[in-house]
């Protein structure tokens, strides 16, 4: 009964009316067919996230899929606060995390296109707390157990390293070393910090790993976001809003949400059988901490426009952002032999990006780029099928790899039509 009960309120809230939305980038398509996409392939996606919504996987989610210049696939399904029984709508706010790292890249790009940097520099020209920094070397001491040796790094780190997550900073919380718990007891990313004084910590802490010899995710774009803001004379927000969001038409992304838009923001939930939700920041408070690795909040429709921009070789609507061989240049693999642990992937300026159509566990394009967010979100741009997907959600650590490679793996099997010769 309980069962039959949910499944009836989620009929209702899948065919919510999305209310407030800003106007679409891109026309609608009639059909899917008519770009080569699968109007039953894509039912498929959408039956299998409604699945996931009545478990409570996926307390709800915005889903776009656009191909040559036109968006096939555009619905929101589930809720937006299940909590308080709000629908999910298409103009919903989602922490986009990790999918600020692209735009803080982009920045940086514009900056180099102007002039004021080059990509081969070395940060510390910049940010002289980065010169000569140590790398921690975990050894073993007299009583059997752990001592960090520092030693000096090779060379210094480049704006390049921080692009391609090569400068040897990592995150606390991406494993249990003394490098690592020297970045918690030190609280790297603490939100009541400037990014001055995010770049100040670092300077005192040992790198993970030598410059350029290994990739390792973490704080490196949010020490770009810092940059952008030495090098411009502008904060990080005040850069991101006249240079990149106002040109571009993205009204809804920020650091943060202000109260005449809180109704609008998708909320995570706790799932019935899972462990305790991952904790997630609140977007009512503006922060110190505006961070150009994880801190943005934003709308479906505004990452559409992003990604439309880049897609156009970095131009919409008449407004250009970079050049199109800068665009080419990001979106190429920049790890060559460095490793990384995902096979048939690289990474480039603020992507990663697809070396072989094999070898990898999900199916694509040679070429195609992208990136996630800690909340769930996703996007991939393939500029040989000229397709942009957009994922958006808010759940928990524990679920949002198999969503998203679910929801990447299927959103492929749509393209319908013969390839181009």
């Amino acid at each position: 009964m309980r069962r039959a009960l949910i499944v009836t309120a989620l009929v209702g809230v899948l065919s919510a009316p999305a209310l407030g939305q800003p106007p679409e980038v891109l026309p609608r398509a009639k059909t899917p067919e008519e770009v080569g996409l699968s109007s039953e392939r894509l039912a498929r996606v959408r039956a299998v996230t409604a699945r996931h919504i009545e478990t409570g996987h996926v307390p709800g989610a915005v889903i776009l899929v656009a191909r040559h210049g036109t968006i096939a696939y555009f619905e929101s399904l589930g809720f937006r606060d299940r909590a308080a029984g709000a629908p999910m709508t298409k103009d919903a706010l989602f922490r986009l995390y990790s999918m600020t790292k692209p735009i803080t890249s982009v920045a940086v790009m514009m900056l180099v296109e102007e002039g004021r940097l080059q990509v081969s520099d070395p940060v510390s020209r910049y940010l002289p707390e980065l010169a000569k920094l140590k790398v921690g070397v975990e050894k073993i001491d007299g009583a059997g157990g752990k001592a960090l040796e520092l030693v000096d790094a090779p060379r210094e780190i480049t704006v390049q390293d921080l692009l391609r997550h090569t400068s040897g900073f990592t995150y606390g919380s991406r494993g249990d070393g003394l490098v690592h718990r020297a970045y918690r007891e030190a609280r790297v990313g603490n939100r009541d910090d400037t990014n001055a004084d995010l770049v100040s910590k670092l300077g005192r802490l040992p790198l993970l790993h030598a410059p350029g010899t290994r990739w390792e995710y973490g704080v490196s774009t949010d020490v770009l976001g810092r940059l952008v803001e030495v090098v411009s004379g502008r904060a990080l927000g005040l850069f991101f809003d006249e240079r990149i969001f106002r040109p571009l038409g993205m009204t809804d992304t920020a650091f943060w949400v202000p109260a005449d838009k809180l109704t609008r923001a998708a909320q995570p939930w706790q799932r019935p059988d899972g462990p305790p939700m991952t904790p997630r920041f609140d977007i009512a408070v503006q922060a110190r901490y505006e961070s150009g690795g994880g801190g943005l909040v934003g709308s479906t429709l505004d990452y559409l426009r992003f990604t439309t921009m880049l897609l156009n070789g970095g131009e919409l609507n008449g407004a250009r952002l970079l050049g199109r061989k800068t665009v080419e240049f990001m979106t190429a693999d920049h790890l060559g032999t460095i490793p990384i642990a995902a096979p048939g992937l690289g990474f480039g300026l603020g992507f990663q990006v697809r070396r072989e159509a094999g070898v990898a566990g999900l199916p694509g394009s040679t070429g195609e780029y992208g990136w996630a967010g800690n909340g769930g979100t996703l996007f991939w741009i393939d500029p040989q099928e000229r397709l942009i997907a957009l994922y958006m959600v808010q759940v928990s650590d524990f679920d949002r790899a198999m969503l998203r490679n679910q929801f990447r793996t299927m959103v492929q099997s749509t393209i319908a039509d013969a390839p181009k010769r």
